[in-house]
């Protein structure tokens, strides 16, 4: 028997799919199409595990589409932009782009050997200035809409860096990269306005029922809609200037007004600001405020710390109730108005700053089942149901009609009225970074800010820029930035900030519709491609990328340049790689390929295994390059093959789930794939038709069950268990071996392997090539039809029921397929062992349900 060997076998059909140009992707308006699309990578440099997971999702619905007859779209492309390469450059006196095309030039290797069925003429990365300079292009038409504005916003700044870091480069209060104390600086930057769509966004998302509920939720919760009241705390005393109608605040909970303990403002508020110009104690206070982090989950976990400004505000409802007003560090400005009425009793963060700074807890919601008297909060805010009480008219009411009542009476008052308000934020696209789409505008002295004309475009990058200083190197090109201005012709300077990589992979997926194009999108192109059918990447890109892409989608639609409004039809979100971690006792991270793992009983110790000595085990997790816990694809292909490697990830668990690495599984995976060779190798090259015989008749019925489940299988994303029926298959291949069989028997094995090449295709492409190949098959089996079962031969001729006695399962007996319930019951009766169950028993009923369950009624 011939040898199956991966290394020939693999580059062989990888070129014969390249040269049948097998996987270029045309419109074909006479034929449905199907739009596969996996969240593009950054290049890094190397693939892991996780790559290969995600793209070997992808790869079997691709294949698997396009051999149910769609004209299947799978391109690829890099989301090259970023801080990795701007620091390599600083770092290692590199040229961005250079190091950026050589990392992808190495990853495009690396996924081509994965035998990925992927139109390759589509690729683009986004730092290619044809696709950054379309991006400028329709930059530009948002900024004629007025969606693109300019404004000055608070921002964290790394004073040596000397730029602006996102919320997640801070970490405990520095720079992630210089360590140096980051502060918060208002800067003029440039937003776009995603909350001009805020409710379509959010009202939109009960058309995706092809996605993730907890995605959706995330991305509802992200957005937050919410309606509640805003209105004016009148002050009790001189009111500061500026505020003399009043200190204006929005709650969500308007009935718990009577619970209220002090007001507080954000340390952004102008208020605060106001103040702090008067009183070096709120200043220093509120500098100190600026250390921290400015995202909501790190002020969520931080200190609740305040500061006293001596101001009161009166009470709605009572005007001698005056409360005191603080400037608080957990107050965000960019939500509401930035300032709130505190209920500690009821929520935990004012709860935490009422305990610390000692003041009032007064309950206001009764829970359930509990008396007004016996009522107390210490340590934790009760936020459940309840009845309104302390609390004056309101008393009695349940939460949602006392939000009512409240919401009346202040409208009554005049003081204010019911709103509606959004946790989401306008975007904040600048970066001052160098490497990055350029902001395609002009500012002169004259003339203000100027868009750069559409005939300048491209404002491309200067190939000369110089990452040896810290800050934005756009700012000390000598020549770069200074042009004269297109309205006026007087001199002015480019704007030197440039685009967040989320607008880079925004629109991404339109592009790859018509890559050529010299417009941003080919409409016709888009029109026959979108949406896309399936989109896959991971959980962690839940809310930014995919609700900044849907928001795009949106305002690109109503620039006339896309029919749809939505992008992505289906998306799924797969489960990481993990890996255990090993740590020498120094506490450096060790690679598992520097690791001998031994095993005695239940006893499992870690050594090194060039030295013998003892490492610590550590927990398992996604595969990271800082926790060196990833393996390196080329080594398991140089091993084990790539088939072996993608039959891995996809057969492990539901790939929902995360994953565990291990050689055992690719081991096993690889004796998978020897196995179905020597079952084609074992089998004659030609075979003649016969009069099929009933052993024969038994696997044409298996193999129809076979096609029946692995098409649910691959319909429903359940990979793992598709793969878990062909391991089961090969055993009714075995037990019908090639040298024992009749000519029947031949021809339907025939038969039955012509079927599983062309299922086990999408999951191990190389090896179904080899297989169809040994068989006969015509062409390739890449483009071969996915098998089609009839339903008389696929359903099971034998069901197994089981039975139960008093609703307790008690055995189970073998049944012909859609036998009567009188056959089945004395089927039942008949059977040894539930007749010794129900000895001493007298049978009241017996209910059958057909094909399905028995159940006996006895006492």
């Amino acid at each position: 028997m011939a040898r199956y060997n991966p290394k020939d076998v693999e580059p062989k059909w990888r070129k014969a799919w390249t040269d049948a140009e097998v996987f270029k992707a045309e419109i074909k308006p006479d034929q449905p199409k199907y739009y596969v699309l996996e969240m593009f990578p950054y290049p890094s440099g190397r693939l892991h595990m996780g790559h290969v997971r995600n793209y070997a999702l992808g790869d079997v619905v691709a294949r698997f589409k396009r051999a149910r007859g769609f004209n299947v779209l799978h391109p690829m492309g890099w989301d090259a932009f970023g801080l990795p390469a701007e620091n390599a450059a600083m770092e290692r006196g590199v040229d961005p782009r250079g190091w950026t095309l050589q990392n992808t030039a190495r990853m495009q290797d690396e996924l081509k050997q994965l035998g990925l069925s992927i139109d390759w003429s589509r690729e683009f990365a986004t730092c290619d200035v044809e696709y950054y300079g379309q991006q400028q292009s329709w930059f530009l038409d948002l900024y004629a809409r007025g969606l693109v504005y300019r404004r000055e916003g608070v921002v964290n700044w790394d004073p040596v860096d000397q730029t602006v870091l996102a919320n997640e480069q801070v970490v405990d209060g520095r720079g992630w990269r210089s360590g140096a104390v980051v502060e918060k600086r208002k800067l003029n930057q440039w937003f776009m306005r995603i909350t001009d769509y805020a409710d379509e966004l959010i009202d939109d998302l009960k058309t995706l029922d092809r996605w993730p509920d907890k995605v959706r939720l995330m991305q509802e919760n992200w957005i937050g809609r919410s309606k509640g009241l805003k209105f004016a705390f009148p002050w009790a005393g001189e009111a500061p200037a500026g505020f003399e109608t009043g200190l204006n605040v929005y709650t969500t909970r308007p009935d718990t007004l009577y619970g209220a303990s002090f007001v507080g403002i954000a340390p952004d508020h102008p208020l605060a600001e106001q103040l702090a110009a008067a009183d070096p104690k709120a200043a220093a206070f509120i500098a100190e405020c600026r250390k921290g982090g400015t995202s909501a989950a790190e002020i969520e976990t931080a200190e609740k710390v305040g500061y006293e400004t001596g101001l009161h505000v009166a009470h709605p409802f009572d005007p001698n109730w005056k409360l005191p007003v603080w400037i608080a560090n957990f107050i965000l400005m960019d939500y509401g108005t930035g300032a709130i009425f505190a209920c500690p009793a009821h929520d935990q963060r004012d709860l935490d700053f009422a305990r610390k700074y000692d003041l009032p807890v007064k309950p206001v919601v009764l829970p359930p089942g509990e008396a007004p008297d016996t009522v107390r909060v210490e340590t934790e805010a009760y936020t459940g149901p309840g009845v309104i009480f302390n609390s004056n008219f309101l008393d009695g009411l349940d939460i949602e009609a006392a939000k009512a009542c409240a919401i009346a009476r202040v409208e009554e008052l005049g003081l204010g009225e019911g709103a509606t308000v959004y946790r989401l934020r306008d975007w904040g696209v600048a970066r001052q970074r160098a490497w990055g789409c350029p902001v395609p505008v002009i500012h002169c002295a004259k003339c203000g800010v100027v868009p750069v004309p559409k005939d300048q475009l491209p404002v491309a990058l200067p190939p000369d820029l110089d990452f040896g200083k810290p800050g934005n190197a756009l700012d000390r090109h000598p020549t770069w930035k200074h042009v004269d201005c297109p309205a006026c012709g007087g001199p002015a300077t480019r704007e030197t900030d440039t685009l967040d990589t989320f607008v880079d992979s925004s629109w991404y997926f339109a592009r790859f519709t018509d890559t050529t194009a010299e417009t941003p999108i080919n409409k016709a192109a888009a029109d026959y491609w979108l949406p896309v059918d399936q989109y896959i990447g991971g959980i962690e890109h839940a809310v930014l990328h995919l609700l900044y892409a849907r928001f795009v989608t949106k305002a690109l639609a109503d620039e006339g340049m896309l029919s749809v409004r939505e992008p992505f039809a289906g998306l799924f979100t797969q489960g990481m790689v993990t890996h255990e971690t090993y740590r020498h006792p120094s506490g450096e991270w060790l690679e598992p390929g520097n690791v001998e793992v031994q095993t005695s009983g239940n006893t499992r110790r870690a050594v090194l295994a060039a030295t013998g000595e003892e490492v610590v085990i550590g927990d398992v997790e996604k595969m990271s390059k800082s926790k060196k816990n990833t393996v390196a694809p080329e080594e398991i292909f140089e091993v084990y093959g790539v088939d072996a490697a993608r039959l891995f990830v996809l057969s492990d668990s539901p790939p929902e789930r995360d994953t565990q690495w291990s050689n055992s599984g690719v081991e096993g995976a690889w004796r998978f794939v020897n196995r179905v060779w020597a079952e084609f190798e074992s089998q004659p090259a030609s075979v003649p038709a016969a009069e099929p015989d009933e052993a024969a008749l038994a696997l044409t019925r298996a193999s129809h069950r076979l096609i029946k489940a692995m098409t649910e299988a691959v319909d429903d994303f359940r990979f793992n268990s598709g793969i878990a029926r062909l391991y089961e298959f090969l055993n009714v291949l075995k037990a019908n071996p090639a040298q024992n069989a009749t000519p029947a028997g031949l021809a339907a094995r025939q038969e039955a392997l012509s079927v599983f090449a062309r299922l086990v295709a999408p999951f191990t492409p190389h090896l179904a090539e080899e297989c169809w190949a040994r068989i006969g098959g015509q062409g390739l089996v890449a483009v071969a039809p996915w098998p089609d079962y009839d339903p008389a031969l696929a359903e099971d001729s034998v069901k197994v029921l089981p039975v139960q006695v008093n609703g307790k399962r008690r055995g189970e007996i073998s049944a012909p397929a859609g036998a009567e319930p009188a056959d089945v019951e004395k089927m039942v009766l008949d059977d040894p062992e539930i007749a010794r169950r129900l000895e001493g028993l007298t049978i009241r009923k017996v209910i059958v349900v057909k094909d399905r369950i028995v159940n006996i009624v006895a006492n």
